[in-house]
């Protein structure tokens, strides 16, 4: 039988450590009440979701919300990693006999892992090393005077007892080089010195960049960087990510320099290097080898770790902060709608849905194939909005979008269907969606271009409940996403669903399988089994009729029933936010005030009688009472915002209708560290630039912006050649008319373009090809963003 052991501690020749508590560093570290901090890593352990813990167990954590509660979570996977690291570390050491005191206290007051790894570093089994070969020559002992920086003795002169030929140590120079190699390893991986090196290249290194001799003179979209040269600290993640991504593609090369020579004096002192000692000279050289062949290098890399580390976390923010408001953009509601997918060659596929997104009719119209055709299309959409009571036309915003909504426009005008309004809506992961087992499986008999019309017309409907049924990163709304590291984003990204997704409530009798798996406790599996269950014994009457769904036990049911709704449930509050185990509290509030439960619910004047305080004890708190009293008064309340549909001009449809000067009303779909990208109704975003935001300094894009803002722009430049539109929201530096410059505004602190790099002016320039949707296609500056 294999013994096995406790995992919270560790047993070695030389200790034994006693259970791990991250409380106490976390509680610090956030600025967080510990007895909040510990309820929160007590609640995780026993499998509570964030969603759950934020919501109905206020009380426990002193009303510690969302973000605070991620970061806990985030945090105690880094310290938990960290302290099972640092036990094998001990472990090791103490094995090798070489545990003592003083290393036990450094290892033990490690505050990240990089620290522990320096302090393993002469402890670890390394390759055969420069120093190894000078060990197994016999030339430690000859190191030891080095290192030693005794007073008396002669380098030369003791090294002559080292030279062995067969040893091939041939003569006093190679018996003191192979000494130095020694103590230049020594002085490599003393964790003091790496840490000094470090931070020396953090604040003050330098990343140079160039293009590789292959590319020189000719034109690429790396050329930004070319010969750029900027500060380590501060360096912008999008700018890193990009030097990343051109020397990935071999256009660019790229390092990271330090004027090191002033490091080798603070070095040489921690190494004992003493200038009155006649070794003084072979330890400074030592000093010298070691920085330039050992650490320099070394350090290099974990710089580029950093710095990569840094820009991911940055960019992965950047696209979870996006993606939480395209997924919390405010719905149409339950209206039949009319989706349009458009197309030239292949015809525009139209798909209708019902207020509950069921398919109705789906039909192709052709609007570019002759008058005939035309007029087809123009029957079937007067016919499909009368015959199933259309609401609104919601057009796909890609290739041929701004024609076909115009087309549509005109039909509904010249039919007298004022009532309907036409809005475009984004593809972008809609054919995604199309192909996708989901969409098959409720669709198995469509082309993949129809279900794209209908997840288009469900988008508009309610772009939460539709857009979860795609790969969050194919949603195209971040920044350099495909270069991050992607268990990161994923990771975070989820989040960001889970949350929108509690945050809102799901209508459990309708909700879709990838919907309901979104809910706290529920996943995939059970999700389906609760479609199953529902498709096979009908709707569900009120919340505990869960508990019959095979899978779904006490615990899940507590996770996951206050965010599900029932509206007309069995129970008034199935419809509310209200958990299922305060109900005995508020039938208690409804007797008290000698009311049935459903007279209380809406009413605010009846509200206004209850003292929350009468009922508070218990595990009934102000918090628990306060959210119960909350949802009382508006039951099941959605927190998006109401719908507006964005209003473009007229007399706008493509890039060559765009003039300097002009002003506009867009809306945004993509925010970035650099700026903020703004559909304008022409099918190529435009971009303002952060200098272009504000009449003020704006540091990052998303304190003045979020995806789906409306903003008012004005056009800067358009260069029609690299399909790039500039445009600026603030309301100095008009452009003298007929300005047109190419690409974005690169200036800093609000610099306009250049001047003076006119492209080709007016109609007939390179008109822009379909692209492969899921990959933010109407982006004119596509390149940086789609890899």
């Amino acid at each position: 039988m294999t013994a096995t052991t406790d995992p919270t501690t560790v047993s070695s020749p030389t200790l034994t450590l006693p259970a791990f508590d991250p409380v106490p560093t976390l509680s610090d570290e956030l600025s967080l009440p510990r007895s909040g901090v510990s309820a929160v890593v007590k609640l995780l352990a026993e499998g509570a979701t964030v969603p759950f813990i934020a919501r109905y167990r206020k009380e426990a954590t002193g009303g510690l919300d969302e973000v605070q509660i991620r970061a806990i979570e985030e945090r105690r996977t880094y310290l938990v990693e960290l302290d099972e690291r640092r036990r094998q570390v001990l472990d090791e050491i103490g094995k090798q006999g070489k545990l003592t005191d003083e290393l036990k206290k450094k290892i033990l007051g490690c505050a990240t892992k990089a620290e522990l790894e320096d302090l393993y570093l002469p402890f670890k089994p390394k390759r055969r090393t420069r120093a190894i070969i000078a060990k197994e020559r016999g030339l430690e002992p000859l190191a030891d005077r080095i290192w030693s920086q005794a007073k008396e003795g002669n380098p030369e002169e003791e090294a002559k007892a080292f030279v062995d030929a067969a040893k091939e140590v041939p003569d006093v120079a190679a018996a003191l080089a192979g000494a130095r190699d020694i103590c230049a390893e020594r002085i490599a991986e003393n964790a003091d010195v790496r840490k000094l090196v470090r931070e020396a290249y953090m604040q003050d290194g330098v990343i140079r960049v160039k293009k590789n001799e292959e590319h020189e003179g000719k034109a690429t979209k790396f050329d930004t960087y070319a010969t750029f040269e900027g500060p380590v600290a501060g360096m912008p993640s999008h700018r890193y990510l990009a030097i990343r991504r051109g020397e990935a593609e071999g256009v660019l090369r790229a390092s990271v320099d330090l004027e090191g020579e002033r490091l080798f004096a603070p070095i040489g002192k921690m190494s004992g290097l003493d200038g009155g000692s006649p070794w003084a000279g072979e330890l400074g050289k030592a000093v010298s080898d070691a920085y330039k062949r050992l650490l320099a290098p070394s350090v290099q890399i974990d710089v580029r770790v950093e710095l990569k580390q840094q820009s991911d976390r940055a960019a992965v923010e950047v696209f979870a902060q996006n993606l939480r408001e395209l997924l919390l953009a405010a719905p149409f509601g339950t209206h039949a709608v009319l989706g349009i997918d458009p197309g030239q060659r292949t015809g525009c596929k139209c798909a209708v849905v019902d207020d509950t997104g069921k398919l109705l009719a789906n039909e192709t119209i052709y609007l570019v194939q002759g008058a005939d055709a035309e007029e087809r299309g123009k029957r079937a959409i007067r016919d499909l909005c009368r015959k199933y009571g259309v609401r609104a036309v919601a057009v796909g915003n890609g290739t041929h979008g701004r024609e076909t909504e115009q087309f549509v426009r005109d039909v509904l005008a010249a039919e007298g269907l004022k009532e309907i309004f036409c809005v475009p809506v984004s593809e972008a992961g809609a054919s995604v969606y199309s192909a996708s087992d989901v969409a098959r499986e409720e669709f198995p008999d469509l082309d993949l271009t129809v279900r794209g019309a209908i997840s288009i017309a469900r988008r508009l409907q309610d772009p939460l409940a539709e857009l979860v049924k795609v790969d969050p990163k194919s949603i195209g709304v971040g920044q350099y996403q495909h270069d991050v590291y992607q268990s990161l984003l994923a990771r975070k990204l989820d989040e960001v669903v889970e949350s929108c997704v509690n945050m809102v409530g799901v209508e459990l009798n309708t909700a879709s399988a990838p919907l309901l798996s979104r809910v706290a406790g529920i996943g995939p599996s059970l999700a389906k089994k609760i479609v199953s269950h529902r498709d096979q014994n009908g709707a569900f009457g009120s919340r505990k009729k869960l508990l019959d769904v095979a899978g779904m036990g006490p615990k899940t049911f507590e996770q996951c029933a206050g965010f599900l709704r029932i509206r007309g449930g069995e129970h008034p509050l199935d419809g509310s936010a209200v958990h299922p185990e305060r109900y005995a509290l508020v039938e208690k509030i409804a007797e008290d005030l000698g009311v049935p439960v459903a007279s209380l619910v809406g009413d605010t004047k009846l509200l206004g009688r209850i003292d929350p305080k009468k009922y508070i004890g218990g595990d009934v708190g102000e918090y628990t009472m306060n959210d119960i009293l909350a949802e009382l008064k508006k039951p099941g309340r959605d927190p998006r915002a109401s719908f507006e549909p964005p209003k473009f001009r007229d007399d706008v449809r493509t890039m060559e209708d765009l003039k300097p000067g002009m002003e506009l009303e867009g809306v945004v779909t993509n925010v970035t560290a650099f700026g903020a990208f703004v559909d304008v109704g022409v099918h190529q975003d435009g971009l303002v630039h952060v200098s272009q935001l504000a009449d003020r300094f704006v540091k990052d894009p998303s304190e003045v912006v979020k995806v789906g803002d409306k903003l008012k722009v004005r056009v800067l430049e358009v260069d029609m050649v690299r399909k790039r539109i500039s445009l600026t929201a603030r309301k100095g530096e008009r452009p003298q008319p007929g300005q047109q410059a190419q690409g974005a505004p690169q200036g800093r602190g609000g610099q306009g373009p250049q001047q003076g790099r006119g492209g080709p002016q007016g109609k007939g320039g390179p008109q822009g090809k379909p692209q492969p949707q899921g990959k933010f296609t109407n982006n004119p500056f596509a390149t940086l963003l789609k890899r």
